[in-house]
C-alpha cells in the first residue's frame, strides 16, 4: 500500500496542462524508467527532443551543447579548451568510479583541466549546486554527470536528446497507481506516517493518518519500505544500532527551491542555461517551453529558476514575490529586454532533502536497504551511487528492493 503526503503526484495545473513541481526530463541512457513507461502503455507519449544548452559567463550566453561549442568558448584559451575536451573524452571512457572516490572534484579538475578552466566552468556550478560544500564534493559525482550527458548525445556526439512524456510525469504516476489498484493494491495520497511500529526487532505496522482530517490509526503490514530522506526516517523509528544509525545521520542534504514563472514571451532560445557566475543568485534556468510546446500550457512560456540552498539560508525562507524581485535584475542579464510585466503567474516549490552531498569515499557511508529491523527497508537518494539521484535510478532501486522484500517473504 503506497502512501504519499501529496494530494497529487508531483504536478500542478498550468494553462490546462500539468507541470512538474521540479523540472524533469529523461536521458537516452535512462532505460529503467523508459521501460516502465512503455510497460504502462504510455510509450507513444514519450517524445525524444533535441535540447539547446547554454552557459552564462561574463555577461554572455554561450552555446554549450557540443564539442564544437566548447572549441568556440573564447573565455578559455585554445589550449585550455582542448585540455577540457580531451579530459572530458577520457572521463567518459573510464568505467571504474573507484579511482575518483578519494579526491574532490575541485582538486581533480584543477590538476587535470587546469585552474582557469576549473574557475570559469566548474566552480560556479559546484557552488550553485552545493553551496558552501562545493569544495567537499567527490569527483565521483562529476564523473557520473559527464558519463550521463555524453551518453545522451550518441556515438556521433551530436546535440543532446532528452525525453519527456507529453502528458507529464504526473500521468505516468497516475497510470502506475491505477495499475496497482487493478491488481488489488491501494494507493493513499494526503497520508501521514507518524511512526513505524516495531516488536521484537521486527517491523509490524505503521501509525498513519489517511487524510488531513482523519484520526491517526495503527495498521499491520508484512513489510515496510520507507522512501523518505534519512533524517526523516530517523524520526519514524527508534534509534538503530550504532553503525547503521551513523550511516543515516552521516550524510547532509541540501534543499531545492524552484521559482516557476509563466511568461507571455520567451526569455531566451535555450532549454537549459547553466550559470557560471558566482554573483548570480540561482544556478540554472530551465526554459521548459523551449523543448515542450507552449500550447500544452495555454500558450504560457514556462521557466524554472533553480537553487539548492541550505535550510538555514535566507534564500530558502524567502517568499515567492521577494525571490522574483531578487531575480529580476539577473534575468535582465540573460535578456536585456526582460520586464517584470512579462510575468503572468508565479509558482513556488520547496523540496527538502533534495540533494545529498556526495563527499569523498561516499560509497563507504551508504546504508543498506535492509535495515537492522526485520521487515523494514529503506530506499532513498542517499543510496543512489555512483550516479546522481534521478527518476531513472529511483525506478531501478525500487525494482531491486521490491525483489529483496519478496525474496525475504518467500
Amino acid at each position: 500500500m503506497p502512501l504519499s503526503s501529496e494530494d497529487r503526484p508531483s504536478t500542478f495545473p498550468v494553462g490546462g496542462g500539468q507541470l512538474e513541481r521540479g523540472y524533469h526530463h529523461l536521458f537516452v541512457s535512462d532505460t529503467a524508467i523508459t521501460e516502465l513507461i512503455h510497460e504502462l502503455g504510455l510509450g507513444d507519449q514519450l517524445a525524444w527532443l533535441e535540447s539547446k544548452v547554454g552557459l552564462y559567463h561574463d555577461g554572455r550566453i554561450w552555446d554549450f551543447a557540443t564539442p564544437l561549442d566548447l572549441l568556440r568558448f573564447k573565455p578559455l584559451s585554445l589550449w585550455q579548451r582542448f585540455r577540457v575536451g580531451l579530459w572530458t573524452l577520457r572521463l567518459q571512457r573510464i568505467a571504474d568510479y573507484g579511482r575518483f572516490e578519494d579526491i574532490t572534484a575541485k582538486d581533480w579538475l584543477s590538476q587535470h583541466m587546469g585552474r582557469k578552466a576549473y574557475e570559469v566552468l566548474f566552480e560556479p556550478l559546484l557552488r550553485g549546486k552545493f553551496g558552501d560544500h562545493y569544495d567537499q564534493v567527490s569527483m565521483t559525482w562529476l564523473w557520473g554527470k559527464v558519463r550521463l550527458r555524453v551518453a545522451s548525445r550518441g556515438k556521433a556526439m551530436q546535440k543532446e536528446r532528452l525525453g519527456y512524456p507529453m502528458g507529464s510525469f504526473g500521468e505516468v504516476i497516475e497510470v502506475l497507481a491505477d495499475r496497482i489498484g487493478a491488481q488489488g493494491g491501494d494507493v493513499h495520497t494526503s497520508a501521514r506516517v507518524s511512526r513505524v511500529l516495531i516488536e521484537n526487532d521486527r517491523a509490524t505496522g505503521l501509525e498513519i493518518q489517511l487524510g488531513r482530517e482523519a484520526e491517526p490509526e495503527c495498521r499491520d503490514y508484512d513489510a515496510i519500505l520507507a522512501t523518505t530522506p534519512s533524517y526523516v526516517f530517523t524520526q519514524l523509528v527508534p534509534p538503530m544500532p550504532d553503525e547503521y544509525q551513523e550511516l543515516l545521520t552521516g550524510v547532509s542534504y541540501l534543499s531545492a527551491v524552484l521559482l516557476i514563472l509563466e511568461l507571455d514571451r520567451p526569455l531566451t532560445d535555450k532549454y537549459w542555461i547553466n550559470i557560471a557566475d558566482v554573483d548570480m543568485p540561482f544556478v540554472g534556468i530551465i526554459e521548459h517551453t523551449n523543448m515542450i510546446d507552449k500550447s500544452l500550457y495555454g500558450g504560457s512560456h514556462v521557466i524554472y529558476i533553480s537553487n539548492y540552498p541550505d535550510r538555514n539560508s535566507d534564500l530558502y525562507h524567502m517568499e515567492p514575490g521577494d525571490l522574483l524581485e531578487l531575480f529580476v535584475p539577473h534575468l535582465r542579464k540573460l535578456n536585456p529586454d526582460f520586464d517584470r510585466s512579462w510575468v503572468q503567474n508565479i509558482h513556488h516549490h520547496r523540496v527538502d532533502g533534495a540533494q545529498p552531498i556526495i563527499s569523498r569515499n561516499y560509497s563507504q557511508r551508504i546504508p543498506s536497504h535492509q535495515t537492522p529491523v526485520r521487515g523494514l527497508y529503506l530506499a532513498n537518494t542517499t543510496q543512489i551511487f555512483p550516479e546522481d539521484r534521478g527518476t531513472n535510478y529511483s525506478i531501478r532501486m525500487g525494482r531491486q528492493v521490491a525483489q529483496m522484500v519478496m525474496d525475504e517473504a518467500g
